[in-house]
């Protein structure tokens, strides 16, 4: 089986730097951003250099450790914490809807009330060290969400996916994607319908090229195929992953998630959303409470740049949907899986160790 580039990593020690692959060059050029300061780390977020729920909170961790770099080492404890609160206000306010950012960060504060106390030096290399293990913690998610969800893959399958939720959206290699390759690795015969996933392209772009240097069989479809995919019965079983999961199970995914859940259940498709355990939110009641990012117009009318529509076409642009729980056959997690889909269900499956 082929293999897809580590899509961010630290260099050096707590003075070092991070870099992470400039997704907005795929599929034309695969280059490394060098981030070495907060701003060009949220100028990256912002723009979708580095994009998907796990992969943003690995960046918004580093991104910590590059806000306190600028401090000098005779700098008292109120200067360390002042540094710290505008890092973490200027990385939580790149994008709203992917709740990783938010847990990344409070994992972050948690280690610099433990930490805290020394020198500047000594408390980036501790923040260093939480943020490495956010990334390596991850990593093992991932292997377990694919060893989770390969289970419900049967030989022969024809799986369709939406956006991109591989190694390109996370530390590891992947959440949804995870699936397909370790159920490609155990032998079985799998093909993956890749939705081109309008606006950006990201399915296109990014799961079409990973896929394809994983040696796994793929073939993309403009967005509004998959219906007919499924009414001809050529789609045996859906696979998202999500940015944001509430209590009842509700999901929030890249937009066009929900249309896609919707038409599994009205042609009998499963369909599993596959996140980490620190996607859920468990704060939130619902979808209906998830915060959704709105973003600029010309990515609607403009395609990869390019124009798209007439000078001056207004545009609605909601980065993501959310597909309530009653349409989602199950959640893949590194614990197990949740079906079906209810909030108990959830309670009880976070509990376990």
């Amino acid at each position: 089986m082929g293999t897809v580039p580590e899509t961010l990593r630290w260099i050096g020690d707590e003075a070092g730097h991070c870099e992470l692959i400039e997704q907005t060059l795929l599929p034309s050029r695969l280059e490394y951003l060098s981030v070495e300061d907060l701003e060009t780390m949220r100028d990256a977020i912002l723009r979708l250099a580095v994009r998907g729920a796990p992969a943003i909170g690995i960046a918004a961790a580093y991104g910590i450790v590059l806000g306190l770099r600028g401090l000098a080492d005779t700098a008292f404890r109120d200067d360390i914490d002042r540094a710290f609160a505008h890092a973490r206000e200027r990385l939580a306010s790149a994008r709203p809807t992917a709740v990783n950012l938010f847990a990344a960060l409070d994992r972050m504060e948690e280690r610099l009330h433990r930490d805290g106390d020394g020198s500047p030096r000594d408390v980036r290399r501790s923040l260093l060290q939480e943020a490495l293990a956010i990334h390596e913690e991850d990593r093992a998610m991932c292997d377990a969400l694919g060893r989770e969800g390969a289970a419900l893959v049967e030989d022969g399958d024809r799986l369709l996916t939406h956006c991109n939720a591989g190694a390109l959206a996370t530390g590891g290699r992947g959440t949804a994607l995870a699936v397909m390759y370790t159920a490609h690795e155990q032998g079985k015969t799998i093909s993956v319908w890749v939705d081109e996933t309008r606006p950006l392209l990201q399915g296109a772009r990014l799961t079409a090229w990973e896929l394809g240097r994983a040696g796994v069989p793929a073939t993309l479809i403009c967005d509004g195929a998959a219906a007919s995919l499924m009414a001809a019965g050529r789609v045996d079983r859906v696979f998202t992953g999500a940015d944001r999961i509430a209590r009842n199970g509700d999901a929030a995914n890249k937009i066009g998630t929900y249309g896609v859940a919707a038409l599994a259940k009205v042609h009998g498709i499963p369909f599993y959303v596959v996140a980490p355990s620190t996607t859920f939110d468990l704060s939130l009641a619902s979808g209906d409470l998830i915060p959704i990012e709105e973003r600029p117009s010309d990515e609607v009318t403009q395609i990869l740049g390019r124009p798209a529509a007439p000078k001056g076409q207004a545009a609605y642009n909601p980065a993501f949907d959310v597909t309530p729980a009653s349409l989602i056959t199950g959640l893949v997690t590194e614990k197990g899986v949740v079906t079906p889909v209810t909030e108990e269900g959830i309670l009880q499956l976070l509990s376990r160790e």
